[in-house]
Order: structure tokens, then C-alpha cells, then sequence
């Protein structure tokens, strides 16, 4: 292995374990090690947890956003029903994290929720969250899990589009190191664009979310050219994004069939899905679409094994 090979892999386990919130130091004075090594110190929650860098492909998380449950909730006010119960239902039923987004308005998930989630749930939150003062503030405060930054405007009905990483950089930077600085997992909710993935890796943030919803809405419209060419720009980002060190997440719009296509992808080790889910749980009960996900994307894990 070359020089820069090698110093790719390590910047990408440095990266990896960083966001995980481990710290490294020099391994001097440290029995057997040669003077040039890097000692991690890892936190308690990743004992017994690997970390895979190299070509091997490592598990697919399936990360629940309970946000429209709050939805349905607000919708006549009171506490019915509860998006932390939907949250502890989803974990039951093979969920490995859980997102919520407080938005400004609080137009579905409310403080109190994310207090509630952060005391109450036996999984990692994944706080999705716009970069402003009073986000991180809460952020801070609550110390989840992640944060997922996202893009937010009052009159969009779902987050529409990725963060303009390539133009906000400054802001962005300074934000994701106050989080990392705080033990928090920072990811960036962005399009398969290569501009805005190196921008996330020039940022210094650990993972990046790719939003799948231009796939997956040409693929509900019948779209097929639209379609592929989306499906061409998520399966090349996730490449980039991997070779640049990050960790790729994925989510915005899946469904059953989808989340099985794109779990395929080595690159990608967790989808996040929530309003899908949970208008499916109308019909059938959350906990039986967890696990249908859950299957679904074993499926495609399985499938791409196999190739």
C-alpha cells in the first residue's frame, strides 16, 4: 500500500471515529506501539462495536423519525398521540435510532418531546435541526445522540432540498465544530452533488445525509429516465462521499421498495424514514412496518452481498 493510500485510510478512520465522539493522541508511552501510531480513546456506548473502513460491507441502520406522529397529534392539540411511545414502539420492533426535527414553528415535534426522547428512549436520537443560535443552544443543552443539520424555510410544507454547504461554509464549520466540540455526531442533510460532498468534508463534518427525494418522487411519478439519472447522482455521491472520508446516510421520501434498492449500496450504512412509516402504521400498526422495513432493507443488504 502506498504512502497516500495509507494516509487516506487513516484520515478516514480518524474522521469515523471522531464523529463517533472518540479522541485520539499520539501513542507515546503506550507498550508495543511504534512512535508514529494514533491511540483512540473510545466512549463507553461503542464498547464491543466495530467500526468498518475498508471495502467490507458494514450493517444498515434504520433510523425512525416520529416527527408526523407529533403531526397528527397537533393537529387537535392535547398528547394523543405520543411520538416518544411511537419512538419506544419503533425500537421494539428493530429500530436503531430515532430522529425527531424541531422546527422553528414547532409545527410537529416540540421541546418537551425532545427532553422526553433524550430521558425516556434506550436508543440514540438523532436531533434533525436547522444551524441557527437557538438550535444549537437546545442542541447543547440536550446533548442527543447526532444532530442532523438541515435546510428550513416556515412556508415548505417538508424540508425541501439539501444544505447549500458550498455557501454557507463559514457558518457551517463554525457550527459543526461547536457540536463535535460537545460529543455529538454531526451530519449534513445534503443532494448527491460532488460541490456540496466536498464541502462537507472541507466543513471537517464526520457524515452526510443524502436526500433521496428527487428519486424517489420521479420513481412515484413514473419518471424512469428522471429516475435514473437521480439514482446514478445518490449511487456516485455515496462513492465520493466514501473515498473523502465521510460516513453516508440516506433518507427523504423512502418507501418499502426504495429503502430495498438503495440498500444495496455498500457506501450507505443508514436510512432514515419516517413519514412513510408512519402513514403506513394507519393501516397496519407501527411496529409491523418497522419490521417490514427492517426486512426490506435486509433484502437488499443481502442481495448486494451475494453480487
Amino acid at each position: 500500500m502506498n504512502a497516500s493510500i495509507l494516509l487516506g485510510y487513516t484520515e478516514a478512520i480518524r474522521r469515523r471515529l471522531h464523529g463517533f465522539g472518540c479522541w485520539s493522541q499520539p501513542a507515546y508511552g503506550f507498550p508495543g506501539t511504534p512512535p508514529s501510531a494514533i491511540v483512540y480513546a473510545v466512549p463507553e456506548f461503542l464498547w464491543g462495536m466495530s467500526v468498518t473502513i475498508g471495502p467490507a460491507m458494514p450493517p444498515l441502520r434504520l433510523g425512525v423519525n416520529v416527527d408526523h406522529v407529533a403531526t397528527i397529534r397537533n393537529v387537535r392539540g392535547g398528547q394523543y398521540p405520543d411520538p416518544v411511545r411511537a419512538a419506544k414502539l419503533a425500537i421494539a420492533a428493530g429500530a436503531d435510532s430515532i430522529t425527531a426535527h424541531l422546527r422553528e414553528d414547532r409545527r410537529h415535534i416540540r421541546d418537551d418531546d425532545i427532553a422526553r426522547l433524550k430521558a425516556e428512549i434506550s436508543k440514540p436520537i438523532n436531533f434533525e435541526m436547522a444551524a441557527t443560535d437557538e438550535m444549537v443552544a437546545i442542541a447543547l443543552k440536550t446533548g442527543p445522540h447526532a444532530a442532523c443539520l438541515v435546510p428550513e424555510r416556515r412556508e415548505e410544507r417538508t424540508t425541501e432540498g439539501g444544505l447549500d454547504v458550498a455557501g454557507q461554509h463559514n457558518m457551517l464549520a463554525s457550527v459543526v465544530a461547536r457540536l463535535i466540540d460537545a460529543g455529538i455526531r454531526v451530519s449534513l442533510f445534503i443532494a448527491a452533488e460532488p460541490r456540496q460532498i466536498e464541502s462537507a468534508a472541507r466543513v471537517r463534518a464526520p457524515v452526510i445525509e443524502i436526500h433521496t427525494g428527487p428519486w424517489c418522487d420521479a420513481l412515484g411519478e413514473g419518471r424512469r429516465d428522471a429516475a435514473e439519472a437521480e439514482w446514478r447522482r445518490i449511487r456516485d455521491g455515496a462513492t465520493l462521499a466514501r473515498g473523502l472520508g465521510l460516513e453516508v446516510h440516506a433518507g427523504h421520501g423512502l418507501n418499502y421498495a426504495s429503502a430495498e434498492t438503495i440498500a444495496a449500496l455498500p457506501e450507505i450504512v443508514e436510512l432514515n424514514i419516517g413519514h412513510f412509516l408512519v402513514g403506513e402504521a394507519i393501516f397496519e400498526g407501527l411496529a409491523d412496518v418497522v419490521k417490514v422495513m427492517r426486512a426490506a432493507m435486509d433484502r437488499g443488504r443481502a442481495k448486494a452481498r451475494q453480487a
